[in-house]
């Protein structure tokens, strides 16, 4: 790698948790962050101080700060609605570009300054939107996005690259926090041919998590008569527990609740204790995994498979590691999954080998990959629905599944007698009818002559690349008149001047951070919490030794970690000090309750008393 005039790495931006890998001698490697982590959390934060978090720290506050906070933003790719975070509007791609330029500090640390390549993984589903705003997003954050891969490839790469010998059909079952994907791929002595895709690009463990959330608040509802999630912080608190409950239940039978505070009713505190059991998750999440296993039947028809047919099973993503996952697939195929690829991993260490293939790193290897086109690609046109000649039907040109890349031409002709002109309507999905597919653009071919006696013949061409970018041309047969539209490379180039508005929002929101400030990779450490706090009493050398004055705001947003903390402790203490913990916060809610700065200090000083004499008394 070091050889590399420009470093080349293979990402896996994910929504619940991301991660870099490139090719070490041969072989792909994970770079973890400057604390050892081999992946990172997919949130962003930015603090008090204006900084960029991303990664751990941005996660510890979403409770605290939730109005500050953004995670899974990879569900809202290709979107342009506004996502707002500390009272700022950010495209989703700009925030995702955030989350990136954190792993590419990671990939600078490793090789130096100068140039990088990354090739970036997307599920299979995703549409030319998505795939456009992840390229963006990309090179927002400095890297250069040549390759933009599926992730089901990517994790069948990571497995196929140590057994290139093999010849067998593997299924890969991809699962992550906000996106479901699997394929089929061919593995034939080192070459890995994509026989299939399907997906579902809003079905993940967020789901999960979300339907544990309702079930919780729809018990704090029934006894207390309060809605909690019209409480922002109650709402983030909910979540947290959710995502902690899911990964209990993976390991034991049911998981006890005990939420002291989770919101205000008449300012009095309202919690929660109560008992979930493993078979009650599995309920409330049944009808979203049928979903998967829906999508298992329907790549198995287009590849023309049967169950019996499919040698391996790859579980991939986080979210198969729930049992019930597990227990389908074995009952689906009859045969256990393997468990020898990292489901964390796998898509990254994939991404990598694609790098590595790219820069030349892999070419002894013999590995050769194909892939296919996700979802139909074609035009608008008349013709005939239901027995009745209408405009609007969908002809597809590159029908799904295709191997990409492709290139595929089609003849149409003019609709009307003395016809001079025609709009091509691009169009992405599988329904008859485009109005019920997804439009990726249109442009209009002009200079057609004008023939009163007989139709005109258009040529359509599709160019479908390995990036999974589209450019479409249409020609008169008669004259060579041509025009042409590239579904482009998410900056839409002729909108260039975007693409600098949102670089220049980037540039300041980092160059705008007080310089003094820690890395903003420092993580919250358990051990060193109660001295963490303390210090925040201490001098500030801006003030010339005068404590620092901090506003109300960020005297609550102190006390809601601490609330967090407590949390915490009291999950792990005895009754006497569970009792204790409680009345403090009480105490710390009531406090926020008011806008005077005095009283939140104290409730925080008194708070940091009783937590220190908790600990000593421990000790």
């Amino acid at each position: 790698m070091t050889n590399q005039a420009r470093p080349i790495v293979g990402i896996d931006l994910g929504t619940t948790n991301s991660a870099v890998a490139y090719i070490n001698n041969g072989k792909p490697e994970i770079i973890p962050s400057p604390h050892g982590q081999r992946i990172i959390p997919s949130v962003v934060m930015i603090g008090l101080d204006g900084k960029v978090h991303v990664g751990e720290t941005a996660r510890a506050a979403q409770i605290a700060m939730p109005d500050r906070v953004v995670a899974a933003v990879k569900r809202k790719m290709g979107s342009t609605e506004p996502v707002m975070m500390a009272g700022q509007a950010f495209l989703p791609q700009e925030i995702s570009a955030m989350i990136l330029r954190e792993l590419k500090s990671y990939v600078d640390a490793k090789f130096g300054p100068g140039e990088k390549e990354a090739v970036i993984t997307v599920p299979a589903y995703f549409t030319d939107e998505q795939r456009r705003a992840t390229k963006q997003a990309g090179e927002l954050a400095g890297f250069i996005v040549e390759r933009i891969i599926n992730e089901p490839t990517a994790a069948a790469m990571a497995f196929g690259l140590e057994r290139l010998e093999e010849d067998k059909h593997i299924l890969v079952y991809d699962l992550g926090g906000g996106t479901f994907d699997v394929s089929i791929v061919e593995m034939m002595s080192g070459v890995l041919e994509v026989k299939a895709s399907a997906g579902n690009n809003h079905l993940g463990g967020e789901d999960f998590d979300w339907r544990l959330v309702g079930w919780l608040a729809d018990k704090i509802r029934k006894a207390h008569g309060v809605d909690p999630m019209k409480d922002l912080r109650a709402k983030s608190l909910l979540k947290e527990q959710a995502e902690r409950i899911k990964k209990e239940l993976s390991t034991v039978d049911k998981v006890e609740i005990h939420l002291p505070l989770v919101t205000m009713k008449n300012d009095q505190p309202v919690g929660l204790s109560t008992t979930i059991t493993k078979r009650e998750f599995v309920a409330l999440i049944d009808d979203l995994l049928a979903e998967t296993i829906a999508c298992v039947r329907q790549v198995l028809a287009d590849a023309g498979l049967a169950p019996g047919d499919i040698h391996d099973v790859l579980l991939v993503g986080g979210s198969t590691r729930i049992p019930r996952v597990r227990e389908l697939i074995t009952e689906f195929f009859k045969k256990e999954p393997r468990c020898d690829i990292h489901p964390d991993e796998a898509v990254a260490l994939g991404a990598a080998v694609q790098a590595g293939l790219k820069a030349g790193l892999l070419a002894d290897s013999g590995m050769v990959v194909t892939d296919v086109a996700p979802f139909s690609l074609g035009v608008a046109v008349i013709g005939e629905y239901r027995g009745e000649m209408r405009s609007g039907v969908f002809h597809a040109i590159i029908p799904r599944n295709t191997t990409v890349p492709v290139t595929r031409t089609h003849r149409f002709y003019t609709a009307a007698p003395g016809q001079t002109e025609a709009e091509i309507e691009i169009y992405q999905g599988e329904h008859e009818l485009v109005k019920h597919n997804h439009c990726l653009g249109k442009f209009r071919l002009k200079g057609i002559p004008p023939n009163w006696q007989e139709s005109q013949p258009i040529d359509v061409t599709y160019r479908y690349n390995l990036n999974g970018i589209l450019e479409v041309t249409a020609k008169c047969v008669t004259n060579n008149k041509e025009a042409s539209l590239t579904v482009h490379d998410a900056l839409e180039r002729d909108s260039a001047q975007a693409f600098q508005q949102s670089l220049d929002k980037l540039r300041a929101l980092y160059e705008n951070a007080p310089a003094a400030a820690d890395d903003v990779n420092d993580e919250f450490d358990d051990e060193d919490w109660l001295d963490d706090l303390d210090a925040t009493d201490g001098d500030d050398d801006e003030n010339d030794g005068e404590p620092a004055v901090r506003t109300c705001d960020q005297l609550k947003s102190e006390i809601g970690l601490m609330l967090i903390e407590l949390e915490e402790l009291g999950r792990t203490g005895d009754e006497l000090t569970r009792r204790k913990l409680k009345k403090l916060e009480q105490k710390l809610v009531q406090a926020s309750q008011g806008d005077d700065a005095a009283v939140l200090q104290q409730a925080i000083d008194e708070a940091i008393d009783a937590l220190i004499d908790l600990k000593l008394r421990e000790e």
